[in-house]
C-alpha cells in the first residue's frame, strides 16, 4: 500500500469520519429533507452545541423508536432479551459494542436497553 493511501486510511481513521458520514447519512435518509445541506449544518450544529454540554446530540431513534425496536426483539413479550439480542440491535445502528462486557446468561430488561442505546448513541457522537 502506498504511504499516501496509508496516510488517507489513518486520517479517516483518527477522525472517525466513516462513522460521522455514516450517521449523517443516516439521518439524511430517515428525514428525508427538502433542503439536505441545510439539514446537515443544522445536524453539525447540534453535535457541536452538545459538545459544549448547551444542546441535545441528533438521533436518528427517539424513545418510542427505541422501545419499538425492544418490542420487536422481546417476540415473546417476557420484558427482556439476551445479550446477543442487544448486540446485534446496537450494531444495527452503527453504534459500538466491543467495549459491552455481558454475561450470555444476564437478561436485559427494557430499561437497561434504553439507557444503554441513549448511552451508545451520546457515545457516537461525542468522540
Amino acid at each position: 500500500m502506498a504511504a499516501g493511501e496509508e496516510q488517507s486510511r489513518e486520517y479517516l481513521r483518527r477522525h472517525r469520519l466513516p462513522e460521522l458520514l455514516h450517521r449523517l447519512g443516516a439521518l439524511l435518509l430517515f428525514h428525508r429533507p427538502e433542503r439536505p445541506r441545510e439539514f446537515l449544518i443544522q445536524v453539525l450544529e447540534r453535535v457541536k452545541a452538545g459538545r459544549r454540554a448547551e444542546g441535545e446530540y441528533p438521533f436518528l431513534m427517539d424513545e418510542a423508536n427505541v422501545d419499538a425496536m425492544f418490542s420487536l426483539l422481546d417476540v415473546l413479550g417476557q420484558g427482556h432479551i439476551r445479550p446477543a439480542q442487544y448486540r446485534e440491535a446496537l450494531k444495527t445502528l452503527g453504534l459500538d459494542t466491543e467495549d459491552l462486557e455481558l454475561e450470555d446468561d444476564v437478561n436485559i430488561t427494557r430499561d437497561v436497553f434504553k439507557e444503554g442505546m441513549k448511552k451508545k448513541m451520546l457515545e457516537s457522537w461525542s468522540v
